[in-house]
């Protein structure tokens, strides 16, 4: 399959995963099968690289751990409804979370760039969305992982959040019934259930 065909997937459903069993994401729209282990034992492990390669760099992908803790796309036109609703949420989800991310979380509000981290203070801060993460290549070839405010993201990719949290709600509700997952797979939903 084709990054266009892919694209093509993610703009009708707004959402994909990566890699899941049921839900439609990358690796079973790339390899035709549902991989119950990870894909890099599979032989075409490099096709699937390569094509989370471009889809990373494309304008219109964005990749966070949305649904299920899981890496997934997001189209450009939920990015709008993600920002309010992560927006509207953190207050609840902030005091779920251990101080060493909360300092983590503060350090990288007040830095001028991205900050490197890793660990389970980031694993902490993106599975509840509460900031951007993405991965770099380093001059001596290593990977690393850096992490930006979602204030700052919004300001260099160039997108507002939507006014409405209501209409946010819908519209990222309606991208996960669309793919098939619950609005419980959303990371807000740990609000509710610490509140219960």
């Amino acid at each position: 399959m084709q990054v266009s065909e892919i694209l093509d997937a993610l703009s009708r459903y707004g959402l994909l995963l990566k890699q899941d069993k049921i839900l439609p994401n990358v690796v079973t729209l790339v390899t035709g099968e549902s991989l119950a282990s990870s894909w890099w034992s599979h032989a075409r492990a490099h096709e699937i690289f390569t094509t989370l390669s471009k889809l990373s760099e494309h304008p219109d992908v964005l990749f966070v751990k949305l649904i299920r803790k899981k890496d997934t796309l997001v189209h450009r036109s939920l990015w709008p409804a993600l920002l309010r609703l992560v927006d509207a949420h953190e207050p609840a989800l902030l005091p779920l979370i251990s101080a060493p991310a909360r300092a983590l979380l503060r350090q990288a509000r007040s830095a001028s760039a991205p900050i490197a981290c890793s660990g389970a203070v980031l694993k902490e801060l993106t599975a509840r969305v509460l900031v951007y993460a993405f991965e770099v290549h380093t001059a001596s070839g290593r990977h690393q992982m850096l992490v930006e405010p979602w204030f700052a993201w919004q300001r260099r990719v160039g997108v507002s959040p939507l006014e409405s949290a209501e209409e946010a709600r819908r519209l990222l509700h309606g991208a996960c019934e669309r793919v098939g997952a619950s609005v419980k797979d959303l990371p807000w939903h740990a609000i509710r259930a610490a509140a219960s």
